[in-house]
């Protein structure tokens, strides 16, 4: 070892560490490797995944320790300089070291959840505490105690190893310094970039397969999750994934594909935004969206899933129920925006966190208000997690009601008020505003199907042991919506309001398909007075319910949603569905479906309900230009600041 300590002189401690954090690297993707050993297998991934893995390896260090390699080159050496770098380099290489390898040991638990390897929303949910530490305490102390003993190892580990190879550098002399200065540049410009090409390595040059976890497989978390936050600025742009069309040709193919006639549209600055007239002729009423946390259709009886909703089911019988009704992404954000405010998905994050959706943005809650209507959000948490409560108040709606507004709950779990307490809640609320005579908008959101899966006891028959289980915590979550509807039943408000039980999303989204359309089948039914029984089995997306309730409440006006009224569109309309899962995004017609990925053709295919599978299939290229023209369209309604309300 002190042969090479000799030869390498500064450097020595770079290399050391870059070295060994690669192996440690390559035997975890080794482990996932083996741990989807069958999903690897299936697409020949052995080969790319260790190959191109090391390439990623060998940028990701490149990157991270070609800095500190370059200075010790120039600051090397026993003098005060020399000595004051050196303690900046321990530090740099143990937190480098610690970084790298704490990704990789969190990473099966992320992968279990969400489907691929870390990335943005890995750092995200760091932004509160309170909540994400509460729910690992309740429900994941092991882990919790996982990453503590790990993080106490590696930075130990770490510490004692930049020591050793700090220490008694071999410095060269100075005149060699600057050319050994040049090849560290060099080297670490070309292994950073690892190509030659225009664009430098991402995650696009390394995928080869269709299952978006093994084309992760490759990077390291690491690079995935500081990949992922250098596109935050960038990602607002879907062209830069899926390619580019005339703006002109993007409003043309929306206004098409939104089913209005051409002479409804009547904003060239605002081109979505249209003059609808509702179905309803009478009052006005009231609406009341419930938004169900992560109640994916395999947790919903009437839809095929596990027995665990016998009160949505038994709504599903009484009220309009679409039994295709399709998530447009899997956060819960993503629902908001899609109900809320018909707004298509896209590769950046969620309107409800972006800076230019802040305020003056088109939501439900905005046009409503400016009908009269008082607007409410109702959640049984703190409303700043994922910036809803800026979103909201910035946006339409007068009051928010959260977990400081709940007096002597019942049950306060890691997420806040159960949903017991949030019906309560609501159903006071409901009952307060018709007293006082006022129209209403309120949308009330669900938390108790949420990890860590809290719930008071003797509520319901237990599906399954123990008591904290996804399935259980989705029985209880269908067992307060039916305890809200025979309290609603009772109050005076019942025949003057509209109601909308809806999911945000499915839990826990992944498979090997490009995009796993089975896991964004939602439920989805509109139940009030009125309102006929009626079986649709129609693919219709979330972004149609914000106008098809308008429609069927009474409320005329215009206002920018391309989403579909339901109760005008043709009974043998075989519908369309937008879905967007990390940076793929998929447009399904009927069963013909187009998926755009980063930096790759577009792929056609047909969906098989009864297998729930995508089978490879040439699509038009209409089906592909109007896919992409969905996809373009988001990110050119947020860049320009489209979305507005009528003026």
């Amino acid at each position: 070892m002190s042969r090479w300590k000799q030869r390498m002189g500064p450097l020595w401690p770079v290399g050391v560490f870059a070295l060994t954090t690669m192996l440690a690297l390559s035997l975890f993707r080794l482990g996932l490797s083996g741990w989807q050993a069958e999903r690897v297998t299936a697409v020949n991934g052995w080969l790319p995944v260790l190959l191109q893995g090391l390439r990623v390896d060998v940028a990701t260090v490149c990157w991270l320790w070609g800095i500190p390699m370059l200075l010790t080159v120039v600051l090397g050496g026993e003098h005060l300089i020399g000595r004051l770098w050196r303690a900046v380099l321990r530090l740099w290489l143990t937190l480098g070291w610690w970084l790298l390898l704490f990704l990789e040991i969190s990473t099966p638990s992320f992968i279990s959840e969400y489907g691929f390897r870390p990335n943005r929303l890995y750092v995200e949910y760091l932004i509160y505490p309170k909540e994400v530490i509460s729910m690992l305490w309740s429900g994941h102390k092991g882990e919790l105690l996982i990453a503590v003993l790990a993080t106490v190892a590696l930075l130990g580990s770490g510490w004692w190893l930049s020591g050793r190879v700090t220490r008694s550098l071999v410095m060269p002399r100075w005149y060699w310094r600057p050319v050994l200065a040049v090849l560290v540049i060099a080297l670490a410009v070309m292994g950073g970039r690892s190509t030659l090409g225009h664009r430098a390595l991402n995650p696009a040059l390394v995928a080869f397969s269709t299952d978006p976890l093994v084309n992760t497989l490759p990077l390291n978390s690491g690079y995935s999750v500081m990949f992922a936050l250098k596109q935050l600025g960038n990602e607002e742009d879907p062209s830069q994934y899926y390619g580019k069309l005339p703006s002109e040709r993007v409003i043309a193919l929306m206004r098409e594909a939104s089913g209005r006639p051409a002479d409804v549209f009547v904003s060239p600055e605002l081109p979505s935004m249209s003059r609808n007239q509702a179905t309803w002729q009478g009052k006005p009423k009231n609406l009341v969206i419930i938004l169900q946390e992560s109640l994916g259709a395999r947790f919903v009886g009437n839809l095929g899933g596990l027995p665990l909703t016998p009160n949505i089911d038994a709504l599903s019988r009484e009220g309009w129920n679409f039994r295709q009704l399709y998530a447009t992404g899997t956060r819960s954000v993503r629902g908001i925006e899609a109900v809320v405010a018909g707004f298509t998905p896209t590769p950046a994050q969620a309107v409800v966190k972006l800076d230019k959706s802040q305020t003056g943005f088109f939501t439900l809650a905005g046009l409503l208000r400016e009908h009269g209507y008082d607007t409410s959000f109702l959640y049984g948490g703190e409303s700043h997690f994922d910036n809803m409560r800026s979103f909201f108040l910035g946006n339409g709606f007068g009051r928010v009601v959260d977990q400081k507004d709940f007096r002597n709950a019942a049950f306060v779990g890691s997420w806040g008020a159960s949903d017991e307490d949030l019906m309560n809640k609501a159903n006071e609320e409901f009952t307060r505003l018709h007293d006082e005579g006022k129209p209403f908008f309120s949308l009330v959101f669900s938390s108790s199907n949420h990890d860590p899966f809290e719930f008071p006891d003797g509520r319901i028959e237990l599906y399954e042991q123990p008591k904290a289980t996804r399935n259980n915590a989705a029985k209880y979550a269908d067992y307060a919506v039916g305890q809200f509807f025979k309290a609603a039943r009772a109050a005076p408000y019942w025949k003057d309001t509209l109601f909308l039980v809806i999911a945000d999303h499915d839990s826990r989204v992944g498979g090997a398909e490009l995009v796993p359309i089975p896991r964004f089948h939602i439920p989805g039914v509109i139940v009030g007075d009125g309102v006929p029984a009626r079986q649709d089995e129609r693919v219709v997306s979330q972004i149609d319910m914000a106008p098809t309730l308008l429609s069927l409440m009474g409320i005329s006006g215009e206002y920018p949603m391309l989403g579909r009224d339901l109760t005008q569109t043709p009974a043998n309309w075989p519908g369309r569905a937008l879905m967007q899962y990390d940076k793929n995004f998929a447009l399904m017609e009927g069963n013909q479906v187009v998926i755009l990925q980063p930096q790759q053709a577009a792929q056609g295919f047909t969906y098989d309900r009864v297998g729930e599978r995508l089978v490879a299939a040439e699509q038009s290229k209409d089906l592909q230009e109007r896919a992409l023209g969905w996809s373009l369209w988001s990110g050119m309604a947020y860049q320009k600041e489209l979305y507005r309300l009528a003026q």
